[in-house]
């Protein structure tokens, strides 16, 4: 049981309070609507954000609820793209039969939602996979295993061309339009509400599962896992389960960066991409579900307006930026806004 108030709460109170909608979070997700309206020409760039969003919601699931730490979670990301991009293309089978070969012709299924249902489960299966080696690590040596993992998956990636297309990219891709209707066009005005909606989807998804026992039971693991194990709790079982269902959200943002795009490179892939995501978690806030969303925004608005200033030296601010947030906001953006509130209301009272 908790104290809280004076006044005595069961976990399931407690749980049930954490679910609760405050009037901020429906002010953020009401703003996210904005660009529709006031930037339509900026649709684009947020199209980026909302994706990226997506992959930092991922990562933040096993980082800040599990604490596993990944430097290689684009491998997951780039799974899903590559996968969206590849069932979209019409194939050619040849089958050896006695005196000739059979040639069989596959043609691409370009559906969006059915094509991110895919591609979810692709990457879900390879983090289910995955999942076995990197629940038995921790600390240094899991770092050392999600690097791996990217680096192995990119070189793969480079070498398959057959598949991949390699440095060049997947090319032929064609996403049919969503609903039968909606075209991905070039302007973003389809690709934002439907990364916006995918996003707010799994985000609810996240929101119920680390408020949940299950997610009570994640946290427990991130701070003693030898305690969890010796009190019987479940933990190689929930990470396993949580890294599967994180790398089906990540496969998830790849698989609409590929159908907004229509591009697949080895970009979606690279180390550069798990860094990137990574330094938008500390700056929005590691364990908060929402951290990632805020340090996603911060990050991509930041990148577009450096690099337009100046396009070889843009990560200099982005530097700078992350070193202040270290340094003086150590909980990130949204630890430091709640110690901020808690110090107000404390003089308050």
């Amino acid at each position: 049981m908790a104290v809280m108030s004076n006044a005595v709460v069961t976990p399931r109170q407690y749980l049930h309070a954490q679910l609760r909608w405050h009037w901020i979070e429906v002010a953020f997700w009401l703003a996210t609507l904005l660009p529709i309206i006031v930037t339509p020409k900026y649709l684009v760039l947020a199209s980026q954000v909302a994706i990226t969003a997506l992959f930092a919601l991922s990562l933040d699931l096993i980082l800040g609820y599990a604490g596993i730490v990944s430097l290689g979670h684009a491998a997951f990301f780039g799974f899903g793209a590559y996968t969206a991009g590849i069932i979209t293309k019409p194939w050619t089978m040849s089958l050896p039969l006695p005196g000739r070969d059979l040639e069989i012709d596959l043609p691409g299924w370009g559906e969006p939602l059915t094509g991110l249902l895919i591609s979810a489960l692709a990457a879900g299966l390879l983090g289910y996979l995955m999942s076995f080696i990197i629940s038995r690590f921790r600390h240094l040596p899991l770092i050392m295993l999600t690097l791996g993992l990217g680096l192995l998956l990119y070189e793969v990636a480079n070498k398959a061309s057959w598949l991949t297309g390699g440095a060049d990219g997947l090319q032929g891709i064609h996403v049919w339009p969503l609903f039968g209707t909606l075209h991905f066009d070039l302007y973003g005005y389809t690709s934002y509400p439907y990364a916006l909606s995918v996003l707010f989807l799994l985000f609810l998804v996240c929101r119920r599962l680390t408020n949940s026992p299950f997610g009570l039971s994640l946290r427990g693991i991130r701070e003693n896992i030898t305690r969890m194990r010796a009190v019987g709790a479940e933990s190689r079982s929930h990470l396993r389960i949580v890294y599967t269902i994180s790398a089906a959200i990540a496969g998830t943002a790849g698989a609409i960066l590929t159908q907004t795009t229509e591009t697949a490179s080895l970009g979606v892939i690279e180390f550069q991409r798990s860094a990137d995501v990574l330094v938008m978690l500390v700056l929005g806030g590691v364990g908060r579900l929402y951290g990632g969303l805020i340090g996603a925004i911060i990050f991509m608005v930041a990148r577009d307006q450096f690099s337009g200033i100046n396009p070889q030296f843009w990560y200099f601010p982005i530097g700078a930026m992350l070193i202040f947030v270290v340094l003086f906001l150590p909980n990130g953006i949204l630890g430091g806004a709640e110690r901020l509130m808690a110090a107000i209301r404390s003089r308050s009272s």
